[in-house]
């Protein structure tokens, strides 16, 4: 659309178009829509005469042109109080370190598409790349609640489309390789990696579990916050009654496990449950995949499903089921168990089997 040929009211200024109005006081406003479409604009502009006629006075709030960096800062701020913020802290640097310097008013679809194949050719995993773009996202979802940028900007960021993801490796421990990693273990690792193969918990809800959290009287764990929002139970096995109770409880210390030196509980123990890994002769193993060897385990133990998807604390039966295929047993009892119930008062397959007829 030509410039003479906007509505009155509306004109465009580079890539956005603007909006310009009489107040209550009779002088003239000037108004970013924060889109490029006219739909937009005329929507906003018939808003804005309504409010006046109906004497109020428009509130405009100019946006600033604010980079991602000071985004960035602000961000950062408000995932302090997030679970798992030292993961979303290590991205929103490297985020950062990405697109600093860029004006948040630049971002496009383009440009997150770019940065996603970048990523790729470096050798990102796709999740791994899907969980920067989802942080992409909701950073720009808040610069729209703090007033850093147009509505318009977070539109064509989100039609970024996230890649697919390859969500079938598998890799969970024999109980041979069980018992060879928990007695390659030290002392501070050991009861820790003993809950993570005994309830399936996530390593988060390890490190952060406090004593609040655990009744060793009725032999159970209550975490209060989990991945999926809701609150859930775990019970507590002999095995695992032991280790907690062999563990040294400090009155003024919250946390289970915790560092005996510092008397912090613990952040990070990657380097030495990889070098319990490499003592064990156990390859290619992370520690999440004790939460794929716990359910494993009960599944190839004859465990039902629905039973594995609450002690796991899955929304839904999809990612349980990705277990499944563990129990082929499973299907053969159950055609078993058919086969006897339909066909137990029937002598043919019986006759059959001796070279009898049906005659006979």
């Amino acid at each position: 659309m030509a410039k003479e040929n906007y509505p009155k009211g509306i004109y465009p200024r580079g890539n956005v178009l603007w909006l310009r109005y009489a107040g209550l006081d009779g002088k003239i406003l000037f108004e970013s829509s924060g889109s490029n479409k006219l739909k937009v604009a005329e929507a906003l502009l018939h808003k804005r005469k309504a409010d006046i006629n109906a004497g109020k006075q428009p509130e405009i709030i100019k946006i600033k042109n604010h980079s991602f960096k000071e985004l960035a800062l602000e961000y950062i701020k408000w995932a302090e109080r997030q679970r798992c913020f030292s993961k979303k802290k290590y991205m929103i640097k490297q985020l950062s370190d990405e697109f600093g310097h860029y004006p948040l008013r630049r971002f496009d679809t383009r440009m997150v598409e770019q940065f996603q194949t970048e990523r790729i050719q470096k050798g990102n995993k796709p999740a791994t790349v899907n969980r920067l773009i989802a942080t992409i996202k909701h950073m720009f979802t808040k610069a729209i609640d703090w007033n850093m940028v147009e509505e318009e900007t977070l539109k064509r960021v989100r039609k970024a489309k996230l890649l697919e993801e390859n969500n079938r490796r598998l890799r969970y421990l024999s109980k041979e390789e069980c018992h060879a990693l928990i007695n390659a273990c030290p002392k501070h690792l050991k009861p820790i990696v003993i809950t993570a193969l005994n309830t399936g918990m996530r390593k988060e809800e390890i490190l952060s579990l406090k004593w609040d959290n655990v009744d060793l009287k009725n032999d159970f764990i209550l975490l209060d916050i989990t991945k999926n929002g809701e609150r859930r139970e775990i019970p507590i096995n002999g095995t695992l009654h032991d280790t907690i109770t062999n563990i040294v409880r400090r009155i003024d210390i919250p946390h289970v496990f915790y560092d005996m030196e510092s008397s912090n509980r613990y952040g990070n123990i990657r380097r030495s449950f990889t070098t319990a890994c490499r003592k064990a002769n156990i390859r290619d193993f992370h520690f999440h995949d004790l939460r794929h060897t716990f359910a494993s385990q009960l599944v190839m133990a004859g465990i039902d499903i629905t039973t594995i998807k609450e002690l796991l604390g899955h929304k839904t039966l999809t990612m349980t089921l990705r277990y499944a295929h563990l129990a082929p047993s499973h299907k053969t009892r159950a055609v078993d168990i058919l086969d006897n119930t339909i066909n137990e008062t029937s002598t043919i397959q019986k006759l059959y089997k001796k070279g009898a007829t049906v005659n006979e």
